[in-house]
C-alpha cells in the first residue's frame, strides 16, 4: 500500500519548496496537501469577549485558501499526479498534528521559515511544534533566503 503524505501549505516560498520535494521524492504516495486558516489572522481584539471576528475577512481568507489548494494542485499536474487537498480552521501546528492523526498520515513534509534568536522564542516554530507532537516522522524543507546569503554562521 502507498504511504500517506502530508504536506502542510501556505503561501511561502518554504511551503512551495515542501510540496516539490513531496512530489519529487515521493512518486508513488497518496499525497495531502492541507493549509490552515488561523483565525487569529482574521478577528482583533476589540469584540464581545475581547475578541471580534470579521465574517468578510474570514470569507476571503477562505477564498485565499482556495486559491492556495488550487495552485498545490497544478504544481501536482507539473509532477504528473493528483494530491488531494483540504482547508481547515485551527491552531496551525495542531490542526497538522490532528490531521496527521486523523487521515493515517505516514509523513509529514513542511516548509520552515528557518528563524532564530528572538524572533524564533517571540514567534515560535510551528515546524517545532508539529515535530514534537506529530504522530509520525517529520521533514523540514528550508528555503534559504537572501539573508541567509548575507549572514556568516558564528
Amino acid at each position: 500500500m502507498a504511504p500517506t503524505i502530508l504536506v502542510a501549505y501556505d503561501e511561502s516560498p518554504q511551503a512551495t519548496a515542501a510540496l516539490r520535494h513531496a512530489l519529487s521524492t515521493y512518486e508513488d504516495a497518496d499525497i495531502h496537501v492541507l493549509h490552515v486558516n488561523d483565525p487569529r489572522e482574521w478577528s482583533s481584539g476589540d469584540g464581545i469577549d475581547g475578541f471580534f471576528y470579521s465574517e468578510v475577512a474570514f470569507e476571503r481568507s477562505q477564498e485565499s485558501a482556495e486559491a492556495l489548494l488550487e495552485e498545490a494542485e497544478e504544481t501536482a499536474r507539473e509532477y504528473d499526479t493528483t494530491v488531494t487537498t483540504a482547508s481547515e480552521i485551527g491552531m496551525v501546528a495542531e490542526t497538522i498534528v490532528e490531521y496527521a492523526e486523523d487521515n493515517d498520515v505516514d509523513h509529514i513534509v513542511l516548509g520552515s521559515h528557518g528563524r532564530h534568536g528572538i524572533s524564533r522564542f517571540l514567534l515560535g516554530s510551528v515546524a517545532e511544534r508539529v515535530a514534537r507532537r506529530s504522530p509520525s516522522s517529520v521533514t523540514m524543507i528550508r528555503e534559504k533566503t537572501p539573508h541567509d546569503e548575507n549572514s556568516s554562521d558564528e
